[in-house]
């Protein structure tokens, strides 16, 4: 054994590297969680208020007592905001809203996001002429506040026949989206190593084939944030929607908004409460199920210049 000590020589210790770890319970910590949970609660008290009370029938409303669970849980106010609530002179409820919106929503996320993704590609790796013209007209155009040219559009679309229509507001939807969609792919596809469009150009690729076998299938998290963005800002549209659209055709929020404001016989709170849960579910469901991507998006180079 002593042989083997004076061979192996002497020991050295092994000092640790690296930074030192840090206490879960460190001032920083608490102050960094204090603050998130405090900023949760804030934003979930009213989301509780209003689940409790659309599951309440409006005798246990009417005490008062809006922090309180419901004694007897019923969802007849939920098939009521669905089917049967008053929205001016039609008692149907949201639903025909729903579809209303699921009809403009779709196409116009589909015909802005196909758009605007195209422009973006082209912005960022075909450098044609009045390309920084077409690009500073876009950034104006995304700043424009939207009060300014509703009459005139108003004025367009009466004079080509689809004012009122849901085809008018889809047209509208993807005609305000195009310069914000315009930018986030731009900025995305300039991040995207220019190597890679270099050798495709080599290799004889031309616009279609570069943007469509090489753009597209990187771009996956870009076009998740763009979907959440239009869906979310389409589905949530008001003003739009009761500018553009005639009683028959109403979105789901304008739908919402007569409910909500409806001067006809008691005024059912329960009801609104489930109604505005409703309205708000498509959104929330969006971003639930691709948050992870929409987060990978923005840090790829959704806001990068």
């Amino acid at each position: 054994m002593a042989d083997v000590a004076e061979i192996s020589g002497p020991q050295t210790a092994i000092e640790p590297r690296g930074a030192r770890p840090r206490h879960a319970f460190s001032r920083r910590n608490i102050f960094i969680y204090g603050t998130l949970i405090l900023v949760a609660v804030y934003y979930l008290i009213p989301l509780y208020v209003m689940v409790v009370t659309s599951l309440k029938g409006m005798p246990e409303v009417r005490l008062g007592n809006i922090f309180s669970p419901p004694m007897e849980i019923t969802f007849e106010p939920w098939v009521k905001a669905w089917s049967s609530a008053c929205t001016g002179l039609n008692c149907d409820g949201l639903s025909r809203g729903f579809w209303n919106s699921v009809r403009i929503t779709v196409p116009s996320v589909i015909l802005s996001i196909a758009i605007a993704s195209v422009n973006g590609y082209a912005l960022a790796n075909w450098r044609f002429k009045g390309a920084d013209i077409f690009f500073t007209v876009l950034i104006v155009g995304a700043f424009i506040p939207y009060q300014v040219m509703i009459y005139p559009i108003v004025i367009l679309l009466r004079e080509i026949g689809i004012y009122g229509s849901l085809s008018g507001l889809v047209l509208v939807h993807a005609i305000f989206g195009m310069p914000i969609m315009t930018l986030l792919f731009r900025n995305y596809f300039a991040a995207v190593p220019e190597e890679l469009f270099k050798a495709a150009r080599v290799d004889g690729a031309g616009f279609w084939a570069i943007y469509l076998k090489i753009m597209l299938p990187m771009s996956l998290p870009i076009f998740v944030v763009a979907i959440i963005l239009q869906t979310t800002g389409i589905w949530n549209d008001f003003l739009f929607g009761v500018v553009y659209t005639r009683p028959d055709t109403y979105p789901m929020t304008v739908q919402l908004n007569n409910i909500v404001n409806s001067v006809q016989g008691v005024k059912e709170y329960n009801v609104n409460m489930a109604a505005t849960i409703l309205t708000g579910l498509v959104p929330l469901i969006v971003y639930f199920v691709s948050g992870r991507l929409f987060v990978r998006g923005i840090a790829a180079g959704a806001v990068k210049g």
